[in-house]
């Protein structure tokens, strides 16, 4: 019998304005640091990571950061097809990054069709609370209004973190148990696991440029 070091791969993607702590926020998930240098993402970069989002149930969730940049937006919106996840990013102390959040749902609904993706609303830096100008009460209240689940984050502090990828991967697989997302040769957001002999675990972080599959780090939603 072989072995596979994950049973699923999900793809997910994160939008969201420039400067919001997307990369951050994957960062702090990834290699578990928080990274205060931070420069706007060019175009789209590449991370991974195993988490096991039940006894048994192995998945590796690939993860886009996107630029949010208008200059980027061509580039970008070419890796939402074949997303399963998206994460809507938007930062507590910068009120218009909230209110560009309804531009960047539509855009990746539009872009994601056929398929119809799981979504997370995601308040970030909420360390900062001292320079908040969006409320928790708002943010959940966007995010119930169009059915997603919603956490504020902090990629300093670590709050929630964990809990939004965890949560994501959990509400994906439940629609994969369920029939919901079919695995095809032709849609990359759902796909099979990988056996184990021809996983080679490296960095966990990539460019957007390499085409090669790699193992991510170990971690665990449980």
């Amino acid at each position: 019998m072989e072995e596979h070091i994950f049973d699923y791969q999900f793809r997910l993607i994160l939008v969201g304005d420039s400067m919001v702590g997307k990369s951050s926020l994957l960062r702090y998930f990834t290699e578990g640091i928080f990274d205060d240098s931070c420069e706007p993402t060019m175009g789209v970069d590449f991370f991974a990571r195993l988490v096991d989002i039940k006894p048994n149930v192995r998945v590796k969730l690939q993860i886009w950061d996107t630029a949010g940049q208008e200059r980027f937006r061509s580039i970008t919106r070419s890796y939402y097809r074949d997303s399963v996840g998206v994460l809507l990013v938007y930062d507590i102390t910068r009120r218009k990054t909230f209110e560009h959040l309804e531009g960047w749902l539509e855009e990746s609904r539009l872009t994601i069709v056929p398929h119809k993706a799981v979504y997370v609303v995601v308040g970030h830096k909420s360390d900062v609370e001292s320079e908040r100008q969006v409320s928790f009460k708002e943010g959940r209240s966007f995010a119930s209004n169009n059915g997603f689940h919603f956490f504020e984050t902090s990629a300093v502090t670590g709050n929630n973190v964990e809990e939004v990828f965890c949560t994501i991967a959990r509400e994906i697989y439940a629609k994969v148990h369920k029939g919901e997302y079919l695995l095809s040769d032709d849609w990359d957001g759902v796909k099979e696991g990988t056996n184990l002999a021809l996983c080679q675990p490296i960095k966990v972080r990539e460019t957007a440029a390499l085409k090669q599959d790699h193992c991510g780090g170990y971690g665990s939603c449980c």
